[in-house]
Parts: structure tokens; C-alpha cells; sequence
């Protein structure tokens, strides 16, 4: 890619950052359906056409924090076949997630307020799980590869994907409950600790 072209390409995930940064605070302040895509963009410096260049609709500009969604889901199997040999799959892919969620955590005010939205508008909920159904089958295959399974045979890699989803979502919610009051991370690590003590009672 030559300077130029790279220099587009960053421009464009600034824009859309931007876009959805403020889709985020505008809807978050007034509700979903007293914000237009002319008010987004207003905002924003740019038309209401440039706003469609990058989003399809005012929802997906709650929803898809980043322009290069399907390429970091692309980034996450990578990352995934990266890890060191010695962990195992469910290790190595819980390394992958923590990196993702540390950056959720330094975003903290901007997550906690599209998590609450996401919730609050079941189009939004769906939204957000159909964009999160797009890399479970790659996802799973990546799992099936490290650990030497079949997933149209076994069933480990599938569960170890449902299982880190499971502790990925319990420590998302709990730290909107506590509006950001503890550390994503800190939370996530409990969850998955739980699930590898077998979810025994803690007391």
C-alpha cells in the first residue's frame, strides 16, 4: 500500500470512529428514535451522504464500534493460530479475547453507554448478535485446528467457544451494572477462572 493510500485508509477509520463515537453520545443522551442520521452527521462535520458511505443505518452506527469489523474478526482467527503452542485452545483463545477487552476497557464511558443501548432496543440486540454470528464458524474451525478436533464430529471446539462467549457476556454485564466501577478485565479473569474450576459454589 503506498503512503497515500495508507494515509485514505486512516482517514476513513477516523471518520467512521468519529461517526460512531458520536452516534453513541447522541443516542445515549436523547433515545434511539429522537436522533436522525442528520444529526450524527451534522455533528460530525460531514453530509448525510458520507454517513451512509459508512454505516447502512443510524443502528449499525451504535452498534459497529470499528470500520474494519469483518477484518478484525479476520485478525482474531490470526491471533488465535498465533498463540504459543503450549496453550491450549481454550487458553490461547481467552489471551485473544483479553487483548480485545482491554481495549474495550480503555473506552470505558463509550462502551458502557452502547452496552446500555444495545440492551434497551431489542433491533439492537439482534443486530449486534447477528454481527457476532458471522465469525463463529471460522472461530470454531481455528479451535478445531489447535486442538486436533473434528467440529462436525467433537463437540470441544464449539463448547470452548460457547464457554468464553458465556464468560465473555457474564463480564459485560456485570460491569455495566457497576457502570465501569471495576476493571473489565478483572471480571472477565473471575469468570473464566469459575469456569475452569468446573463453576463449583465459591463459597
Amino acid at each position: 500500500m503506498s503512503p497515500a493510500a495508507g494515509l485514505r485508509e486512516r482517514k476513513k477509520l477516523e471518520t467512521h470512529r468519529t461517526l460512531a463515537t458520536i452516534a453513541v453520545r447522541l443516542v445515549g443522551e436523547r433515545g434511539l428514535d429522537q436522533v436522525t442520521v442528520e444529526d450524527i452527521a451534522a455533528e460530525a462535520g460531514v453530509s448525510a451522504r458520507t454517513f451512509f458511505n459508512y454505516f447502512a443505518s443510524k443502528e449499525d452506527s451504535v452498534v459497529i464500534a470499528y470500520a474494519d469489523y469483518a477484518e478484525r474478526s479476520h485478525r482474531l482467527i490470526d491471533r488465535l493460530t498465533a498463540q504459543p503452542r503450549e496453550l491450549g485452545a481454550r487458553d490461547a483463545l481467552v489471551a485473544v479475547i483479553r487483548d480485545d477487552l482491554a481495549e474495550i476497557d480503555a473506552e470505558r464511558d463509550e462502551w458502557l453507554t452502547r452496552i446500555r443501548i444495545i440492551k434497551e432496543n431489542p433491533g439492537l440486540t439482534l443486530r449486534a448478535m447477528s454481527l457476532n454470528s458471522e465469525a463463529v464458524q471460522p472461530t470454531v474451525a481455528a479451535i478445531a485446528r489447535r486442538s486436533g478436533t473434528d467440529p462436525a464430529k467433537d463437540v470441544y471446539p464449539s463448547l470452548v467457544l460457547s464457554a468464553v462467549g458465556a464468560a465473555i457476556n457474564a463480564a459485560l454485564m456485570l460491569w455495566r451494572d457497576l457502570d465501569g466501577k471495576r476493571p473489565l478485565l478483572e471480571i472477565f479473569d473471575e469468570a473464566v477462572a469459575a469456569l475452569a474450576g468446573g463453576l463449583a459454589d465459591p463459597h
